[in-house]
């Protein structure tokens, strides 16, 4: 595998887990709303309530270890973005470097030579 390849895959990684925190986070929103209404409803058994809380915690730990995986991954992707960007900005200042010199002081590149004529 090249390595464009893998951090290609490296950032398709970090977009899935991503996608995985949004997901969660709605759920978790939702089970907060669900467990509110039912501490509302004046039937509603002390233990339900309690249930319904133990699984916001549950889902509130898996996205806590989502978020520790992402803040992992994202410092090595940012890491990456932030060399290549260096590497990038450097090549364009040495081309700027070299048209403005050779703006100033023309181009003295000699123009090819003809082939020499047969006689």
């Amino acid at each position: 595998m090249t390595n464009r390849k893998a951090i290609e895959e490296y950032c398709c990684d970090l977009s899935k887990l991503s996608e995985f925190l949004s997901q969660y986070v709605s759920s978790y929103r939702l089970l907060i709303g669900g467990a509110c209404e039912l501490n509302q409803i004046t039937p509603a058994r002390r233990s339900d309530v309690k249930h319904a809380l133990d699984r916001v915690n549950k889902l509130g730990d898996i996205i806590d270890e989502l978020l520790c995986a992402i803040d992992r991954c994202q410092c090595d992707y940012i890491e990456y973005c932030e060399i290549k960007a260096d590497v990038i900005k450097c090549r364009i200042k040495k081309r700027c470097i070299e048209e403005d010199i050779n703006d100033i002081c023309g181009d003295k590149r000699l123009p090819p030579k003809p082939p020499p004529k047969l006689t």
